[in-house]
């Protein structure tokens, strides 16, 4: 016996026991003889080894009607070696548990409770015409060699059932859980339970489970049955009636012991006694709502209103290429085709002479030409007329067809003034087909990249239906409207939107390709001297990829989360790339990067961020090599701009030339002309643009930011955007003009990135933290009662990125008039 205690006979002590609870008014049975027990009556008495109480509880039920009784015990005893056991026996079903109540936490702490309440499990109404009785027997028992106090209180609960639309107000604590009956209404297939509290801590969980008993109310089982989430200060599910064959649930809450689930401290690792707590007081106000979620005609509604309202585009681009068709057909009726047709394609009065063949290369200058080039190609050394051929050789060279090519490049691109005849020197064909490689290579990225990215989201969505773990999916869950296997069915029909416009761009860009190549067959409408080079293939790879945003952001979106976030970035990357990319070669065509490298320096940065959210958050070592990478990158790539790709770093000896080199370059252009650079125009933009990204590079450094992702695609939008204002304020410093469809893309572009950067910063949750931290930014739908903010992000993004790109295709249509020789570059 524990303590020396001599033995005591069984039967004795058993009856010194029984009458000391007799005396008390306990009314426990002794030897396993129930008694008759009371609702609503404390009940004190003592347990051990060799005495039990049982107590038994009979009540009716009225027809249909369902009954909740709560158990209440209290035991002063902190022997974790001998606790009380309590047993309840219902009619189908039994439920125990000990007193303490031991929780455990990290590192092997525990905290134990002496106060527990638990609600039984509630019997199934019967459909008899009048009352049923019920009865439950309370067990209390214990090992202990000695006696153990205890208290008892069993109650009839008046508020189990909640009632649609009406708020009901409760207490909560990891010792004394609760839960509540739910039943569908007739009406309503479907509904959203909302839960607050004013306190974000103690950590909770709220869970919905079938009517089934027994009912998983304990920390350590909660999560086995049901759909269930972590909550702070909120939490919102949704139910519908399909997923309950009975048509009613359980509601259950439960309070954690520890809250670093919920983004709370966590336990320090410390040994011996100091890691048992007692009694932790951990309760929590909790308030319930129930109400009615969207009905069918709701979806229709927002699936209507998402494809009417991109449809409109192509309805607004038909009109305006009819009009344009109306408008030449008219001109050419009377006699005069007017120079800018509005469509990118030149009708000009200059034909195309016998003395410039077919096959010829583009933008060739006779010997009078400003731009002191001399005629490139002749029709023994152009390419034959009618000629197309695949040769790898020819895509991919990077050879002109005109002799002392490499002394030519070095004279004509480091002139002070270039004109865009001196960047156009190549064959047409070859040009073009080394740029339809950035089409055809997007669309092997998109497979290759898209299909593991499906098969792995629809993984998530099967996990996330089949544990009911609605932590996995940071979803705005006050606004996530399911619709069969999807739980947010909004957040994805919202992304219809850049299928659709990628698509009619695709169309738009397919039409111009297909009026500049019917003009180059008539010989009538274009000659090889005037307007810019026109090559699409950098459009349809833009089209492609803003397609492949809205596919890679919806599949995003079917569970966001930590993991996944890069496949809703990496197509953004590749369109701020490709915009920037066109925006350079539009007066660069025979300089531009090609596909091969362009593509694998965004395999590049797509690295750098994956790598930025595994190593991002903590380790410092990240950030100093990334911005070294960043300000090192940056500093190459305005040396090949500057020098328009015509520096390289060699010399005499391999180690020394690179240095000497680097000095010689230095000096000339840095002390010898500090006054006034070689480039002006060229200088002011390279020396902001390596501000802005010295700027990125030391913001990261300092304050490393955790949403990764985003900072790198915020390098590349301000970048874009620093180039596509650049570009626009030297055209009209160069007294070139903004035709109207341009400026209305343009202000359209301006005003529908604002309005789109608004509803992007309503933060409505975040990976970045917790689940239910996330939640706490959850917010209602904003429109149609279907669509959040972020859905809406996605409807003026979508029609930004569209005008955006009418920006680049229409810009300098303006200049399908002017002789090449005459356009400047920059």
């Amino acid at each position: 016996m524990a303590g020396g205690a001599a033995p005591v006979p069984g039967a004795l002590l058993c009856a010194l026991l029984w009458a000391a609870a007799a005396a008390a008014g306990a009314g426990g049975g002794p030897g396993g003889s129930p008694a008759p027990g009371a609702f609503g009556r404390v009940y004190r008495g003592a347990v051990n080894i060799s005495a039990e109480r049982v107590y038994s509880f009979a009540y009716s039920s009225e027809p249909g009607q369902v009954d909740a009784v709560r158990v209440y015990v209290n035991s002063s005893s902190e022997n974790l070696q001998y606790p009380v056991l309590f047993v309840v026996r219902q009619q189908k079903g039994v439920l125990s548990w000990q007193v303490p109540l031991i929780f455990r936490g990290l590192y092997q702490r525990t905290y134990n409770y002496q106060e527990v309440s638990r609600t039984l499990c509630p019997s199934e109404p019967t459909p008899e015409t009048g009352p049923s009785d019920q009865i439950i027997f309370v067990d209390v028992a214990s090992m202990a060699p000695f006696n153990i106090a205890y208290e008892l209180l069993v109650t009839r609960l008046e508020n189990f059932q909640l009632e649609t639309n009406k708020a009901f107000n409760f207490t909560a604590s990891p010792s004394q859980p609760q839960y509540f009956l739910y039943k569908f209404p007739q009406d309503v297939d479907s509904v959203v339970i909302k839960v607050v509290s004013d306190a974000v801590y103690p950590c909770s969980v709220v869970s919905v489970q079938d009517i089934v008993c027994p009912v998983y109310d304990l920390d350590h089982n909660v999560e086995f049955n049901g759909v269930y989430q972590s909550m702070t200060k909120q939490a919102a599910i949704t139910v519908q009636r399909k997923d309950f064959p009975g048509e009613q649930f359980f509601v259950v809450f439960v309070i954690k012991p520890e809250d670093y689930a919920c983004g709370g401290s966590v336990p320090s690792s410390i040994h011996g006694n100091v890691n048992r707590t007692w009694n932790l007081q951990r309760t929590k106000n909790l308030q319930v709502t129930i109400v009615p979620s969207i009905k069918k005609s709701i979806y229709v509604q927002a699936m209507f209103f998402s494809f009417l309202s991109f449809l409109s585009f192509y309805l607004g681009s038909v009109v305006v290429a009819f009009v344009h068709y109306i408008r030449v057909r008219r001109k050419a009726s009377a006699g005069r085709l007017s120079p800018e047709d509005g469509s990118g394609i030149m009708t000009s009065s200059h034909p195309i002479t016998a003395s410039t063949p077919e096959g010829s290369s583009y933008g060739a200058i006779d010997e009078s030409s400003s731009s002191g080039g001399r005629q490139l190609s002749s029709p023994g050394c152009g390419l034959p007329a009618g000629s197309d051929t695949d040769s790898s050789v020819e895509e991919e060279s990077d050879f002109d067809t005109m002799p002392e090519i490499e002394s030519d490049k070095n004279v004509i691109r480091t002139k002070v003034f270039l004109y865009l005849s001196d960047l156009s020197r190549k064959d047409r064909r070859i040009v073009s087909k080394k740029y339809k490689i950035y089409f055809w290579n997007i669309i092997t990225i998109a497979v290759f990249y898209a299909l593991p990215v499906i098969q792995l989201v629809i993984t998530y969505q099967t996990v996330v239906n089949v544990t009911g773990n609605q932590d996995i999916c940071y979803y705005n869950f006050l606004c996530a409207h399911p619709l069969g296997v999807l739980s947010a069915f909004n957040n994805i029909l919202s992304n219809v939107g850049h299928m659709l416009l990628g698509f009619l761009f695709l169309l738009i860009v397919l039409r111009r390709d297909i009026l500049h190549r019917r003009a180059m067959e008539m010989k009538d409408v274009y000659t090889l001297d005037y307007g810019i080079p026109k090559h699409f293939g950098l459009f349809y790879a833009m089209g492609i990829a803003l397609m492949m945003e809205g596919v890679l952001s919806a599949c995003y979106h079917v569970c966001p989360n930590y993991s996944n976030f890069q496949f809703d970035t990496s197509f953004m990357y590749m369109i701020a790339g490709l915009c920037m990319l066109k925006l350079y070669q539009t007066r660069h065509p025979d300089i531009n990067a090609s596909a091969y490298s362009a593509y694998a320096s965004f395999a590049v940065v797509i690295c750098l961020a994956v790598l930025g959210v595994v190593f991002g958050k903590n380790d410092m070592w990240f950030w100093v090599i990334f911005s070294m990478i960043h300000v090192l990158a940056s500093l190459a790539l305005s040396t090949q701009i500057y020098y328009m790709g015509r520096f390289k770093i060699d010399g005499p000896d391999s180690d020394l030339g690179i240095f000497r080199r680097a000095a010689m370059v230095l000096y000339t252009d840095c002390i010898q002309q500090c006054s006034r650079p070689m480039y002006m125009d060229r200088m002011v933009l390279l020396i902001v643009g390596n501000l802005v990204n010295w700027s990125f590079a030391i913001f990261g450094l300092v304050y490393r930011p955790r949403d990764f992702a985003s900072y790198i695609l915020g390098i590349f939008i301000c970048n874009l955007l620093l180039y596509l204002a650049f570009y626009i304020i030297m055209k009209l410093r160069s007294s070139e003009k903004l035709l109207p469809i341009p400026l209305f893309c343009i202000v359209a572009t301006a005003v529908v990135w604002a309005a789109a950067l608004y509803f992007f910063f309503q933060t409505l949750s975040s990976w970045e933290e917790t689940p239910a931290e996330s939640r706490e930014k959850n917010r209602p739908c904003i429109l149609l009662g279907f669509f959040d903010d972020h859905d809406v992000w996605h409807f003026l993004s979508a029609a930004a990125l569209f005008f955006s790109f009418l920006v680049l295709l229409t810009l300098d249509d303006d200049l399908d008039t002017v002789r090449r020789d005459k356009i400047p570059v920059f």
